[in-house]
């Protein structure tokens, strides 16, 4: 039954991650672009190429903004994330625990004794 709510939440992750792919590289573009928009900003020594720099950055964040589903992307990569880490860990959780009853442990190892 965990595996099939597992399933179920990566499905509905991924269907989630494919459809946001578009304003995931549109945010990746935007920012990138912001980044260097800044970084010549920084360098720029007029007044009037800050201005315009200044304008430019301001056209490209609002362009950026609108790419905001792109973070309901980012929590589908990371529910995906948990679900393949849940997966791989299941089948290790359903080891049996062994008890803790002295006879059984003296008797456990008077068989491996006996082996030798």
């Amino acid at each position: 039954m965990k595996k099939f709510g597992l399933l179920l939440a990566g499905g509905i992750a991924a269907i989630i991650l494919l459809s946001t792919i578009g304003p995931m590289i549109g945010l990746l573009v935007g920012l990138a672009a912001l980044y260097f928009i800044f970084k010549q900003f920084l360098k720029a020594e007029s007044t009037g190429g800050k201005i315009a720099l200044g304008i430019i950055g301001f056209f490209v964040l609002m362009a950026s903004i609108h790419n905001a589903p792109a973070i309901i992307g980012v929590l589908a990569v990371y529910v995906l994330y948990l679900v393949y880490k849940n997966w791989n860990n299941s089948s290790k959780n359903s080891v049996v625990k062994e008890d803790s009853d002295p006879f059984v442990n003296f008797e456990k190892q008077w068989n491996e004794l006996n082996k030798n």
